[in-house]
């Protein structure tokens, strides 16, 4: 009898896989939580939706961040104007209280526009959607 051929993974590798995939991610998180709190300091940015479309028909902003419970009219159309200007979107990965607290504010933000990055190096490394 010949052995039978594995369909896929295990039990144990499916959890090892999983388990990576999610400290991955949480690095990620904190990676863009880091460079978040760099621009804070040391950059120019705009918190909420009305000044990210002044900024972003004005042509300033670099990177438009949005967080992940915005309306999706309000995503769209920031998704538009950010195409019109050649301007990067990042979707963040945590809703607008997680995006307000890694700004280092007690309100909820659910969009920033970064028009100068100061020391960080985040327009550079984030991977826009």
């Amino acid at each position: 009898m010949a052995p039978k051929a594995a369909a896929g993974p295990t039990g144990q590798q499916a959890a090892a896989q999983a388990a990576e995939a999610k400290r991955a991610a949480k690095k990620s998180a904190e990676n863009i939580n880091s460079r978040l709190a760099l621009v804070m300091k040391s950059g120019k940015y705009q918190l909420g939706f009305k000044t990210a479309l002044k900024t972003l028909r004005s042509g300033k902003a670099k990177l438009l961040i949005v967080s992940n419970n915005i309306p999706p009219v309000r995503k769209s159309e920031l998704e538009y104007y950010a195409m019109l200007a050649k301007t990067g979107v990042h979707h963040y990965s945590g809703n607008n209280i997680e995006l307000g607290t890694s700004c280092g504010r007690y309100f909820r933000v659910s969009v920033m526009a970064i028009t100068d990055a100061g020391d960080s190096d985040i327009i550079k490394a984030m991977p826009t959607d």
